[in-house]
């Protein structure tokens, strides 16, 4: 293993906790800051290549999604013809997009996560990594949590002591505390599933089921009703996928444990937080704030939707695309559709259907394949991973957290793990979660007294 490939999964770690610090990563010069941290990987994977004689790389289907999509935002943004003269301006290019700046952004966006996922994928290439990689989520989701609860008490509207944010919006280092619900979630999923797959030592589950614990208490107290949501069915998830190979008395206990955990970390938010702490989640849902009016915005959507397919308006042009059909006063101005699936019809029309259906499709075909590994440790793997990406999922049935480059930049790296958790590797029977391999019977050191008799013949 050369310096340059311990170099490259150094900064695929880093970049997973500097997006989330990072205010979440949503200003620009930190999405810079983000582009160079993914092109300084690929540079040390060049350099690794080089250096060791080996190209590596996946063959994994998973990351077609991001790089289709980059390619029809480019395909968007291409002019055929002129729009007619406005305001006394001719020669306007006329594009499939409503925003060709945004499209062109997005794009370019789009082929950073693909970059991003496809260095990963060549990187997880041993269970001491996938290890690692989980280590790093587990104990940063942990110290993530403590510091947004101690934030929250403390400087509320305040980020770090530094940034103002409105009234309530904020949580942790995200602006908006539907983002730090949906990191939580994908990063409590991973020890869930080491969990309930048996794959975590005895002297070490205390450990394990307090990181999980403060964690679910730090997403109650943001306040975030489809961070709840998602939360439950992840759980229900872990559940049912643990199911294949339980007793039914085993498979009670699973569902009593699960039962305890969601009780055990509402007791615990009403402890930290008071009663306040979940009668927050009655006050966001009567704020004025029209981002809670879903109803409306979905109803403007699918306007929008039907008058720009099917080749969508553009990869970020929705702000572009719902003004005109939006009947309220115009004051304030729908930047996202708070439904991804929408969002994707409305951007990309038809083409982005087939994508995401391409997507869910691959991305549950290796889940289901993944999760029936005979190793522990890897399963555990797999099955806290597709939970994750099952939670963020039904999270983006009511907010846009997937177009926050963080939480994006966590979903790809729970994808990376789910995918590498198929493979088998030489330090499986190493690696600290899995019980040493019981020795086989025709091992090949051969008895002193058998040795004799062939030597005597």
């Amino acid at each position: 293993m050369t310096w340059a490939n311990k170099l490259t999964f150094f900064i695929l770690c880093v970049t997973l906790v500097f997006t989330t610090v990072a205010y979440g990563t949503v200003h620009q010069p930190i999405i810079a800051l983000f582009y160079f941290l993914v092109v300084l990987a690929v540079i040390f994977w060049a350099l690794d290549s080089f250096v060791s004689g080996r190209i590596r790389y996946s063959r994994s289907l998973l990351q077609l999604p991001a790089i289709l999509t980059a390619i029809y935002g480019f395909i968007q943004i291409i002019p055929f013809g002129t729009v007619a003269e406005t305001a006394g301006i001719s020669g306007i290019p006329r594009t499939i997009s409503l925003d060709p700046f945004n499209t062109q952004i997005n794009a370019y966006h789009f082929i950073s996560f693909a970059l991003f996922l496809g260095v990963l994928l060549a990187y997880l290439e041993s269970a001491a990594r996938l290890q690692t990689m989980v280590n790093v989520i587990t104990v940063f989701g942990f110290i993530f949590a403590f510091f947004g609860i101690l934030q929250s008490f403390l400087s509320p509207n305040m980020i770090y002591g530094v940034y103002q944010t409105r009234e309530g919006a904020s949580f942790g280092s995200f602006v908006n505390r539907h983002n730090y619900a949906a990191f939580v979630e994908m990063a409590m999923a991973l020890p869930l599933g080491l969990l309930f797959t048996g794959a975590i030592k005895k002297d070490k589950r205390l450990l394990y089921i307090t990181a999980v614990a403060l964690m679910g208490v730090s997403l109650l107290l943001s306040k975030s009703r489809g961070g709840l949501v998602a939360f439950v069915a992840e759980v229900i998830l872990l559940v049912i996928l643990t199911r294949a190979g339980s007793s039914s008395k085993q498979f009670v206990l699973k569902v009593v444990l699960a039962g305890l955990l969601v009780v055990g970390i509402i007791g615990g938010a009403v402890f930290v937080g008071g009663e306040s702490s979940l009668t927050r989640f009655a006050e966001t849902a009567t704020s004025k704030d029209i981002t809670t009016d879903r109803g409306h915005i979905w109803r403007v959507t699918l306007s929008a939707i039907s008058h720009n397919l099917p080749l969508g308006a553009g990869l970020g042009a929705f702000g572009v695309a719902y003004t005109p059909y939006d009947s309220y006063n115009g004051l304030e101005r729908v930047e996202q559709a708070h439904n991804d699936y929408l969002q994707v019809l409305s951007d990309a029309g038809i083409v982005g259907l087939l994508i995401g259906l391409f997507f869910l499709y691959t991305l549950g075909r290796t889940g289901l394949k993944n999760i029936k590994t005979d190793n522990t440790f890897r399963r555990g793997v797999a099955v806290g991973a597709f939970a994750g990406c099952f939670a963020i999922l039904v999270h983006s049935i009511f907010d846009f957290v997937l177009h926050t480059t963080a939480i994006s930049v966590m979903f790809l790296t729970l994808i990376g793990l789910l995918s590498a958790s198929g493979r088998e590797y030489d330090d499986d029977f190493e690696n600290e979660y899995r019980e040493p391999a019981r020795r086989k019977s025709n091992a090949s050191i051969t008895p002193i007294s058998e040795r004799r008799r062939r030597e005597s013949k």
